[in-house]
């Protein structure tokens, strides 16, 4: 696979990143491509995908090099660029990132020889009543002491503008879009639609909608479900709902999902990704549904999804499970699956030596 030009995504607080970032430069170097640091703050400010994409020169590949926090910051500038994007891993509790540290020449070796998947992760992207902006008086507010924010997301021009429909906004989710109240004494009244249908009128610190691979971000926080990065799907949870239905809902990847902000509430941040993008007024709205492009992961196997969530969760077995038997770390089979079952995502056979004769 050609590899024209890198796009870094450097976690500059961690020693470890900084030295694999080294590596990845040295790397580009002795191959002769491109390679530029992006999504780095100039005198204090932030700077839109586009920007960022091009004054690195339009990557094709984009390496981050810290944990899933670095991760999303990268996913949102490759898929603005439709580019390839490969995670580095130096988190604690993360999903999303790929390689150990050391490993990233060995990374890019595979890349440029095509010893490597592509997996399509679904992203959200989102209609509004009006444009997303935080008024000055609030910055700080919903700043909450981190370091400057994104600027206000562009329209994109080349969609409908509508009354009913509002404005298409240039933003995607990998993880998750939140509707989360701005202070702690008053909760935000909500209407949430699925499909056009009213499903509920609810009061909660928050409301958000979750892609399958955010579903073990902040909505599994919030009681949700763990859903396998490989379906499609729109997850909505409430946090923390005045009420007694307080259950997420799941819907179909076509299935938009509506919040507008009722009468009587207080105004509501939406967060994308983590990220503070606007401030939503009573009487305004956000549509959250499948963005028509996915983010493209590299993949340098088959990625191990449910023994990295025992792992990282620290699942523990029941001790009644335990007096019962040790349970096996995989499945356990020995031979090819039969035809029917062939189709199935399984582990491989365990490899087996030939006989001494």
């Amino acid at each position: 696979m050609t590899v024209n030009r890198v796009g870094l995504v450097v976690h500059g607080g961690r020693a470890e990143a900084v030295a694999a970032a080294r590596a990845a430069r040295e790397w580009c170097a002795e191959h002769e491509v491109a390679c530029a640091d992006i999504d780095v703050w100039q005198e204090g400010e932030r700077h839109s995908a586009r920007e960022e994409m091009d004054a690195a020169g339009d990557p094709d590949l984009v390496i981050t090099l810290g944990g899933d926090g670095t991760f999303l910051r990268g996913a949102r500038l490759a898929a603005e660029n439709d580019a390839l994007v490969l995670g580095v891993d130096l988190g604690r509790v993360g999903f999303l990132t790929e390689v150990p540290a050391p490993a990233v020449r060995a990374a890019l070796d595979a890349v440029r020889e095509e010893r490597i998947t592509v997996e399509n992760r679904m992203l959200l992207t989102l209609r509004a009543s009006c444009r997303l902006e935080v008024p000055e008086p609030m910055e700080a507010l919903v700043r909450y002491g981190r370091g400057p924010m994104l600027p206000p997301p562009r329209v994109r021009a080349e969609c409908e503008i509508g009354h009913d429909w509002g404005v298409a906004l240039n933003v995607v989710a990998l993880n998750d879009v939140v509707l989360e109240k701005l202070t702690r004494d008053r909760q935000v009244s909500v209407g949430v639609y699925l499909a056009g249908r009213l499903l509920a009128a609810y009061s909660a610190d928050a409301l958000l909608v979750a892609t399958p691979t955010g579903s073990t971000a902040y909505s599994f926080a919030a009681g949700g479900p763990v859903v396998s990065p490989r379906a499609e799907g729109l997850i909505f949870t409430p946090v923390a709902p005045h009420m007694a239905f307080n259950r997420s809902v799941v819907a179909a990847p076509d299935e938009p999902i509506a919040l507008r902000v009722l009468e009587r509430s207080g105004p509501a941040a939406v967060s994308i990704d983590g990220q503070v993008r606007g401030v939503l007024n009573p009487g305004d709205w956000i549509g959250v549904y499948a963005a028509p492009r996915r983010l493209k992961a590299v993949r340098l196997g088959p990625m191990d999804f449910y023994g990295r969530l025992r792992e990282r969760m620290n699942l523990t077995d029941a001790p009644a499970a335990l007096a019962d038997g040790e349970a096996a770390p995989l499945w356990p089979v020995r031979t090819p699956p039969p035809g029917d079952l062939a189709h199935l995502a399984m582990p491989a056979a365990p490899h087996r030596a030939p006989p001494v004769s």
